[in-house]
Formats: C-alpha cells, sequence, structure tokens
C-alpha cells in the first residue's frame, strides 16, 4: 500500500478494539509498550488520554476506542501502548496509541486487501486504507497518518509542550 524504497509494505501490525481488529503499515510502527500510568493533560481531547515518558521524551497517547466513536479503553492484563509515526504536516512525529491487545505481525499481499467500503456519508473511512482478509476474518487497515485531523493533533502535541 505505502511505497517506500520502492517495495510495498505487506506486514502490518494486527491489534484489537473493542472485539474487531485493526492494522497499521509497521513501517509506521516504532515499538509496543505495556500500559503504563499516563499524566493527564488539562483541557485536552476526551481521546487523549495523557502523555508518557519514553527515554526522556514526551509522548502523548490516544485512546484508539474513543477516536472511534467506542467505550473508553480499560486497563487489562494485554492493554498495550503502540508507538507509532505518524506524518504531520511534512514532519515525522511520534505518538502512542492504547490498544486493547496486540495480535501480531501479518503479510497481507495486495489481492488481500479490499478499497475501503463506501457507506453512505455518515461514516468517515478516509483514514480506512483498506479491508484485509486473513483466515475468513476482515482487518480493518488503518492510515494512521489520516486518523487525526491537523485540528486534532495541534491541540494534542500543544498538551505535550505544557507538561
Amino acid at each position: 500500500m505505502s511505497v517506500e524504497n520502492g517495495m510495498e509494505t505487506n506486514q502490518y501490525l494486527t491489534f484489537r478494539l473493542d472485539g474487531e481488529v485493526f492494522a497499521l503499515g509497521i513501517d509506521k510502527v516504532r515499538e509496543v509498550l505495556d500500559f503504563t500510568e499516563m499524566t493527564k493533560v488539562p483541557q485536552t481531547p476526551e481521546f487523549m488520554r495523557g502523555v508518557i515518558n519514553l527515554r526522556g521524551n514526551v509522548v502523548p497517547v490516544v485512546d484508539m476506542r474513543l477516536k472511534f466513536g467506542m467505550a473508553r479503553t480499560e486497563k487489562t492484563v494485554n492493554t498495550c501502548i503502540i508507538i507509532t509515526e505518524i506524518d504531520l504536516e511534512g514532519e515525522t512525529t511520534v505518538i502512542g496509541a492504547l490498544a486493547d491487545s496486540v495480535q501480531e505481525v501479518l503479510d497481507l499481499e495486495p489481492d488481500q486487501i479490499e478499497p475501503p467500503p463506501r457507506i453512505g456519508t455518515r461514516l468517515r473511512t478516509e483514514f480506512i486504507k483498506g479491508m484485509g482478509k486473513s483466515d475468513e476474518q476482515f482487518i480493518i487497515i488503518l492510515d494512521i497518518d489520516r486518523v487525526f485531523s491537523n485540528d486534532e493533533l495541534s491541540v494534542v502535541f500543544g498538551a505535550e509542550n505544557q507538561v
């Protein structure tokens, strides 16, 4: 799907949110952390759960369930933070994405990926790269660079500077 160094990304990190399987291109994933306590930042959107200290860097953490209109992520033994790199106005920025659990790194060939569904006008699908299929299970492949609007990210990254 994304072309870098002349090669298409075929590997995706799969994770669960409220029973659904989502995926990010492995080229956007830096690492996966166990759930850790976050420092809440006042006057930020509800989906921003707080910030963490990652080797001396302040990293905002967003609750992907809240972002997608689901119930708040509750801490379990499997809850984790996926450290991702997103493109924000031409710069690579690090953000943490809270997920119920990480599943596996999966190889998906282009013929296993369908275009995003076109479901009326109410559902925003511009942040979905495609729908993967593996073992009769659908996987929602996210375009992490498009999940958040620039306005949302400017609030999130403005908050990181308040800490």
